[in-house]
């Protein structure tokens, strides 16, 4: 399942940032890259929005939904900013609702391929997945070319972690991924505008390919 509302404008190569879409002078375009904190959110190196700040980072969440293209039935989503401070801690303790035994898809992005290249682990004990993704923490975080989604193995629940750094739930009901986003402290916002909305640019580098290649051999995902 893939979160499709949002229309990524990433232009990146392997080892570079995207340009916007209007330039401004090299000393603005710098400082901007170098921002990381806007009041109290604070990003990943993995995403910027453009220098024109269409639209500002904050932390929040707001209800959604997908529509599965093949049948046409829609399954409710949530949406959520997580500051970074807290955003690895909010993805594991949501994943700890798919239960003791879950699958697991990784997308790579790295080569710019019209469609990101998908590895996939199934039947993986949720324990050992753990193990993993503390061990790649960072590159979970920080490169703007990995993403993971993790599902339960029986029922129709989903967690992902995209691109975009942004932490998207699926499943028939929501209560469960909502109360912990409010323990998180992660409120609900109605009006919700997230960066993959607007104008933005994503960064990664050779070294976080490799690592997404690590990754997926340590998974056995293919």
């Amino acid at each position: 399942m893939h979160y499709e509302q949002y229309i990524s404008n990433k232009n990146s190569s392997t080892d570079e940032i995207a340009n916007p879409l209007a330039s401004p002078d090299k000393a603005t375009f710098e400082a901007h890259l170098a921002r990381r904190r806007y009041g109290h959110f604070t990003l990943t190196e993995a995403i910027r929005p453009a220098w024109q700040l269409g639209i500002v980072p904050e932390a929040g969440y707001r209800h959604d939904s997908y529509s599965d293209p093949m049948s046409g039935d829609n399954m409710p989503a949530i949406v959520a900013a997580v500051s970074s401070e807290r955003l690895f801690d909010t993805f594991l303790q949501l994943i700890e609702s798919l239960g003791d035994t879950c699958d697991v898809v990784l997308e790579s992005s790295h080569e710019r391929k019209s469609r990101p290249q998908e590895y996939r682990r199934e039947g993986i004990e949720r324990i050992l997945l753990e193990s993993q993704l503390w061990n790649f923490e960072n590159l979970l975080l920080n490169d703007g070319c990995t993403s993971i989604a993790v599902l339960h193995s029986d029922q129709p629940f989903e967690v992902q972690l995209d691109e975009h750094k942004l932490i998207i739930a699926y499943g028939p009901v929501m209560h469960m991924f909502e109360s912990i986003l409010s323990e998180r402290g992660v409120p609900q916002k109605k009006n919700l505008r997230v960066i993959s909305q607007g104008d933005h640019m994503h960064t990664s580098t050779n070294h976080f390919m490799t690592q997404f290649e690590d990754f997926a051999s340590q998974l056995h995902a293919e």
